[in-house]
C-alpha cells in the first residue's frame, strides 16, 4: 500500500500486476479491474480510519 500519515492513498500496483499473473489472471483483465478495486478499498479503509474506534 501506498500510505502518507493519517491515509492510504492507494495500492502498489506493480506489485498487484505481479500478483495476478502469479495467479494466472491476464495483464489486460488485472489492468482494467484493479484501479477500480483500489479505489473502493481506499476509500473504505480511510473511512473506518476516520472513525473514533479505527
Amino acid at each position: 500500500m501506498r500510505v502518507i500519515p493519517g491515509a492510504i492513498v492507494g495500492w502498489d500496483l506493480t506489485a498487484a500486476l505481479s500478483l495476478g499473473e502469479a495467479l494466472g489472471v491476464p495483464p489486460a483483465v488485472a489492468a482494467e479491474l484493479l484501479p477500480v478495486i483500489e479505489a473502493v478499498m481506499v476509500a473504505k479503509l480511510n473511512e473506518q480510519m476516520e472513525r473514533p474506534n479505527g
